[in-house]
């Protein structure tokens, strides 16, 4: 009997003006039949071009050389390589299906998500429009909608992310495929949001016995539901086996890295692992070794100046009018809010997507008026300031946003964006002194002065993030705001951030809010932490009184949703 799926010394180029780039070297693996099966690795590791291939989904310019052998009934095995477009077409959404990264931009946002899912199986299964819709709903309904009848006719912006990606599951479920290819599927997702979609995934693969290629760029992230991971770094597969096994012993120091990295897996203030500390023979940081001081080293809450206090902060959002304009119906996205942020602390405010803390960071900003309440930076109240008070008020208070590709703009340089706020705020006499300024900053967050005339999309993810924070420290603010600031990043990319972060606040002494909805992250990095939910603060306290003894049943959900928190705490 042959396996589901057998790669055979796969090996995947992209013709270049160098010649051809090779992403993908002489891999070979095998799926059996009702096994889940992950595939980890960062950016660039070669994940996604393997799953893209066995579709067909790569460019023209790509030079694929190797097998792809798929055999749905044991016996007869399909080269999916050498299949002609009509014959891959049948092959696609119907025997092999994909779950692609991102669902908003997966999902054709002018067509209901009913439509969409009614159209696969109207192409594939040949079934009537009204059996369509009937078996849409039952689709609906296995991945736990909610509503199903109701979401039939709602679009992707009316649908939260973790309800986009259910119905993305529910489209590649829709014809019965024998293989499905999850690429990221809970990437930036909120920890339980990402917990209930990879239990979904799994619950599917158990009840249809179904074969699952997972790829993600966080060993930790599969550790409850691969039965086993294979390990991707720079187009090779470096380890394959048993998770429990790679997990627990790993062989290659690749994946020691990806599992050390981890910030769970560290006492506060000790610097993150990162991938070259483990494959140039650096001096390693191991989980084991830091998890037995982890609750040891006091936190330092010494702290007297309040830099900023918030009193009763509201901001509510009108969500209906009577006939003469009058709100009869509010959102409460901030509701009643009090907390101080103390001088050189860094405050960690955590909750899922929709709890108000971007909103929060946004109301501090004056990015966003509030409905009532008060916000005091040093003693004075930022809403009761005309715009130029407010003006020099803003050069302390500055954010570096969650998507760095978004926050800088393509057609400028970095150089030239870091240098924007210091004309726009006229600092220094001219052109030359803002330069030297600008590579000045370009060095704090390890670049340097060959970087500036680049462009945004010659940098990788990390490196735009270090961009994003260069400039928010241009003009030297005592104030910053983190906004999930690192929650898209593979996790070596994220652990030289947080060590940015950490040796910047020593360096320049300056406050923070750090927003993120993963309270791994968030216990590292801060002093103290407010957890939101529902618009108010649910629980606060010191980041290790949160992180190991919480109080509130909400963040004890939290901290039970950190995915694989068994292998890093």
């Amino acid at each position: 009997m042959h396996p589901l799926l057998q790669i055979n010394k796969l090996q995947i180029g992209f013709v270049s003006n160098s010649g051809i780039e090779k992403a993908v070297q002489n891999s070979s693996f095998t799926i059996a039949k009702g096994t889940l099966v992950a595939i980890v690795g960062e950016s660039g590791s070669g994940k996604s071009v393997t799953a893209l291939s066995l579709l067909q989904l790569l460019p023209k310019q790509a030079n694929i050389n190797g097998d792809i052998l798929f055999s749905e009934d044991g016996i007869q095995q399909l080269n999916l390589v050498n299949l002609s477009d009509k014959e891959i077409n049948n092959i696609r959404g119907n025997k092999i299906s994909m779950i692609f990264q991102e669902p908003m931009t997966s999902l054709n946002p002018v067509y209901t998500c009913g439509y969409q899912v009614r159209e696969a199986l109207m192409q594939h299964k040949k079934l009537s429009k009204k059996q369509a819709r009937q078996k849409t709903i039952e689709l609906f309904e296995q991945v736990s909608l909610p509503n199903p009848t109701t979401m039939l006719n709602r679009y992707p912006h009316q649908l939260s992310g973790g309800q986009k990606q259910r119905v993305m599951i529910a489209m590649a479920m829709s014809c019965n495929p024998a293989l499905l290819i999850a690429d990221e599927p809970t990437t930036a997702l909120d920890v339980r949001v990402q917990k209930s979609i990879l239990q979904l995934i799994k619950n599917l693969q158990k009840q249809n016995h179904l074969s699952v290629l997972l790829i993600t760029h966080d060993l930790s992230l599969v550790a409850d539901v691969a039965d086993e991971i294979i390990v991707m770094y720079k187009g090779e597969i470096v380890e394959h086996g048993n998770t429990k096994d790679i997990l627990k012993n790993p062989k290659h120091n690749y994946t020691k890295a990806l599992l050390a990295c981890k910030p769970g897996a560290f006492s506060k203030g000790k610097k993150l692992s990162v991938i070259n500390d483990f494959l140039t023979g650096s001096e390693i940081l191991y989980p084991e070794e830091n998890k037995k001081n982890i609750t040891d080293i006091p936190g330092n809450f010494s702290f007297s100046e309040p830099v900023l206090t918030v009193q009763n902060l509201c901001v509510h959002f009108p969500v209906s009018k009577n006939i003469f304009g009058k709100t009869t119906s509010v959102f409460k996205a901030v509701d009643d809010i009090s907390f101080t942020v103390n001088k050189n602390e860094i405050i960690g405010l955590v909750g899922e997507s929709g709890c108000g803390k971007t909103t929060l960071g946004k109301a501090i900003l004056h990015l966003i008026k509030p409905t009532a309440g008060k916000i005091l930076l040093q003693g004075k109240d930022i809403a009761a300031l005309n715009e130029q008070q407010l003006r020099v008020v803003r050069k302390n208070l500055q954010i570096v946003f969650q998507d760095p590709y978004g926050s800088l703009n393509p057609r400028i340089s970095i150089g030239d964006a870091i240098m924007e706020p210091l004309k726009v705020h006229d600092f220094y006499n001219n052109k030359k002194h803002r330069k030297q300024k600008v590579v000045e900053l370009l060095d704090k967050v390890s670049l340097n002065a060959g970087h500036y005339n680049r462009y945004p999309h010659q940098f990788s993810g990390g490196q735009r993030q270090r961009i994003c924070i260069a400039r928010a420290l241009a003009l030297n603010p005592s104030f910053l705001i983190f906004d999930e600031s690192v929650s898209a990043l593979d996790v070596s990319v994220q652990a030289q951030v947080l060590n940015l972060i950490n040796e910047l606040k020593t360096q320049l002494n300056f406050t923070a809010i750090f927003i993120s909805h993963d309270l791994s992250v968030v216990h590292y990095i801060s002093d103290r932490i407010l957890v939101m939910n529902k618009g108010k603060i649910a629980e606060e306290g010191t980041a290790d009184e949160i992180y190991f003894n919480p109080k509130n049943e909400y963040t004890q959900q939290l901290i039970a949703a950190i995915p694989g928190k068994s292998f890093i705490i």
